[in-house]
């Protein structure tokens, strides 16, 4: 036994200050920069939305259940696999919400434990998306539908209106624990989604919800931010979504005089997002009108100014679309918060009037360009069945209509067309590699040739191309007159070299100043040939057109 001395007590107290400071320095860092990823984008509200573009639901496969037990095949669909979410991702698709059902996966009290090979293979599902480059919505799906015995939480056991609020919040925070914790290091493109359609099971709409009820739908989204933030990591500075009364946008927005809805605070979010700055989205469903949209068996079969008013339903048309979404615009997205249309959809009645899918395809483009006005993201349901826009037994699609009625609604691409030679921004071979090379080439309608505009501050655009999902840039950071342009994959929003400034120089032209250069996207020896080579080089005069771009809408 060592001698206890007055010097080695003295060093034994330094020793436990040190420690002591180390781990409260430690219970900090889980919401600080140096536990973040280097590949997290830090978009706002703004950005993200624009980002996520249009996105499809993967509805009735993991959330799919028999008896209380999850099968992704238990009603009707096939395994899902990673050439799904290519062929998705392939019709123009940048986002994909993931449904999950949980149920008899969890295990007893007091851990809760997720059935680990289950789990795994939701991440292996959510990694086909994410590898892909998409925009990944994950929730807890039907663990929340209501149930006939509310007050005996079972299967579906999250019920804000069962008796027992303290099992269901304890078991819904070690839930949510073990799935942060599982996707701690994903980067933005991983968004977590706090519930379902969570309600009492009978107060769809028309009436004020009890307020006792929403009040723990309130408290359910307060424990999912806060869990999911103190895991640290990522989650830290993670979009997260949660949904008001049923996912009713009356009941969340507060129309018509209801109320309840409260917005979970942020206070465990990590200290690198600005104060002026949100990471909470909202989440709405929107299938209005309802016997156009739900009613299987006949129903309303068309919608809109030109339908015929016998097989229309007289509400649920232009304006009430136009109030639904610009309310949440007004109350959610003006704030800073972003909002996600989480599922809308119409169902396929062309057994009942063959001019159905032309009418479904009118109400969609209706539903995503108002959407794209107020600064939602939609996400149309897709259940494999009625409301399916691809076959997932042999990758056909199915409703293209539908699919161009979305692409054409969120009008997001353009071609760029050079002012000398009226030829247009290319990139060459239809390539998908990184260092591809951009040239000018006469237009095709390529999607090679087609670019989106994401805006990321101070009037900077990165330039995305729609075949490859990758951005325009001058490769290895050159300033030097003559480097080429090239595609490279997004490398963050401090990637200057990928960032454009646009500057208007009248007459509907765009000159493409460099962030990280200064110097000026041309095209060189304003030539006026196929293939010719793009890249940068410093400002010339105002005749200068070959340094002049025009954007022309793809419609």
């Amino acid at each position: 036994m060592s001698k206890f001395t007055f010097k080695s007590c003295k060093l034994f107290m330094i020793a436990l200050i040190i420690m002591f400071t180390t781990v409260f320095a430690s219970l900090g860092s889980t919401v600080s920069a140096a536990t973040m990823t280097w590949d997290f984008t830090p978009y706002n509200a703004a950005q993200i939305t624009s980002a996520m573009g249009a996105g499809w639901n993967l509805g009735n496969a993991l959330d799919a259940n028999i008896n209380g037990v999850p099968s992704e095949t238990a009603w009707g669909n096939p395994v899902i696999t990673k050439a799904l979410i290519q062929k998705v991702k392939a019709a123009g698709f940048k986002s994909i919400r993931i449904p999950v059902t949980y149920m008899k996966k969890i295990g007893s009290a007091p851990n809760y434990a997720i059935d680990a090979a289950y789990l795994a293979r939701v991440k292996e599902v959510v990694d086909y998306a994410y590898s892909e480059g998409l925009f990944v919505i994950l929730n807890i799906h039907h663990d929340g539908a209501h149930s006939t015995t509310p007050n005996t939480p079972s299967d579906n056991w999250l019920l804000p209106n069962a008796s027992d609020q303290i099992t269901i919040r304890d078991k819904f925070k070690k839930v949510w624990q073990q799935i942060a914790q599982t996707f701690i290091d994903y980067n933005e493109h991983l968004i977590f989604e706090s519930m379902n359609e969570v309600f009492d099971g009978v107060t769809y709409g028309g009436v004020q919800p009890d307020l006792t009820i929403y009040s723990n739908i309130n408290t359910l989204n307060q424990i999912f931010v806060d869990t999911v933030r103190l895991t640290g990591g990522n989650n830290a500075a993670r979009w997260l979504l949660i949904p008001g009364w049923n996912t009713n946008i009356d009941y969340t927005a507060g129309n018509n005089g209801y109320t309840g809805f409260v917005l979970p605070t942020d206070y465990n979010r990590s200290s690198t997002v600005p104060s002026s700055e949100k990471r909470i989205m909202i989440s709405v469903h929107y299938y209005d009108p309802y016997t156009f949209c739900l009613v299987e068996n006949g129903g309303a079969t068309q919608w809109g100014a030109t339908a015929d008013p016998a097989k229309k339903d007289s509400g649920g048309q232009e304006a009430h679309l136009e109030s639904q979404f610009k309310s949440m615009y007004d109350k959610f997205v003006k704030q800073g918060y972003a909002v996600v249309v989480g599922e809308y959809g119409a169902i396929d009645k062309s057994a009942y009037d063959s001019s159905n899918n032309t009418y479904r395809a009118i109400w969609t483009k209706a539903v995503v360009s108002t959407a794209k006005k107020y600064s939602l993201v939609p996400v149309w349901w897709d259940n494999g069945s009625n409301f399916s826009l691809i076959n997932r037994h042999n990758l056909s699609i199915t409703q293209q209509g539908i699919i161009d009625a979305i692409m054409s609604g969120i009008a997001n691409y353009y071609r760029i067309v050079n002012r000398h030679s009226g030829k247009v921004l290319d990139v060459n071979g239809y390539s998908t590699a990184d260092g591809a090379a951009v040239n000018q080439y006469t237009y095709t309608g390529g999607y090679n040739q087609q670019w989106e505009l994401l805006h990321v501050g101070l009037n900077n655009y990165e330039l995305i191309n729609r075949n490859s999902g990758k951005v325009l840039e001058i490769g290895g950071w050159s300033s030097s007159d003559g480097a080429a342009a090239q595609q490279w994959a997004h490398s963050g929003l401090g990637s200057y070299n990928q960032h454009w400034q646009m500057i208007d120089v009248g007459g509907g032209y765009y000159e493409f100043k460099n962030a990280a250069s200064g110097k000026y996207l041309e095209v060189f020896g304003w030539s006026t040939n196929d293939s010719a080579t793009v890249g940068q080089w410093s400002l010339g005069n105002q005749y200068n057109f070959n340094q002049q771009w025009q954007l022309v809408p793809i419609n």
